[in-house]
């Protein structure tokens, strides 16, 4: 798939967008996928339309909606890298290779943070709820709100937007919206219907 495809599926809206579709490793990310559980759409381009669909539902404001948007892109492009022996190298997960791609562009380390630990909250509800290590569990989640800091609503926005996607289990957002303090809990606005 050419760039100026992918741009015609993705309609970047910013110069720092367009830019990453200029990245030849960042393309072939775009490309990878089939589907699988908790992503039936398959392809990384096809989850980020469906991410950002969600973000447009968001009621924010247009600077929140921007650094949304940045995460969407980035997120989970660089799946295609990712270490996957046993046991697992979190060096090489693929958060950390997007925090890296990300950080040639932004000088923002909030931001940059919230890229890799976008899939923390997840693992964190894991930790209680699948495993049974609740101090485990709450020692991450202070871990995460520290290193996310003033952005923690913005963190939980994007978590909400990333887990309301494909058929992936509800069950780490509603923990989150319920358990979370210092988070504003907001709902999709689609046409007349809230969710």
């Amino acid at each position: 798939m050419t760039t100026q495809q992918l741009s015609d599926l993705l309609q970047p809206e910013t110069p720092l967008e367009a830019s990453f579709l200029e990245d030849e490793e960042f393309r072939r990310g775009l490309l990878w996928g089939l589907p699988r559980y908790g992503h039936p759409e398959g392809t990384i381009w096809r989850h980020i339309i469906e991410v950002n669909r969600n973000i447009d539902a968001l009621p924010v404001d247009a600077t929140t909606r921007r650094k949304l948007r940045t995460v969407c892109w980035v997120h989970d492009t660089f799946k295609h890298l990712e270490h996957r022996g046993s046991p697992r190298d979190w060096s090489k997960h693929h958060s950390i290779y997007a925090r890296q791609f990300l950080a040639r562009y932004i000088d923002d380390p909030l931001l940059l943070n919230v890229v890799e630990l976008h899939d923390e909250a997840y693992y964190c509800w894991r930790l209680a709820h699948l495993y049974g290590k609740l101090s485990e569990s709450e020692r991450r989640i202070a871990r995460l709100r520290e290193r996310v800091g003033a952005y923690w609503q913005l963190y939980y926005l994007f978590f909400k937007c990333d887990t309301s996607t494909g058929d992936k289990n509800p069950a780490p957002l509603i923990w989150f919206e319920q358990r979370m303090t210092g988070i504003e809990v907001v709902h999709f606005i689609r046409g007349t219907a809230t969710i």
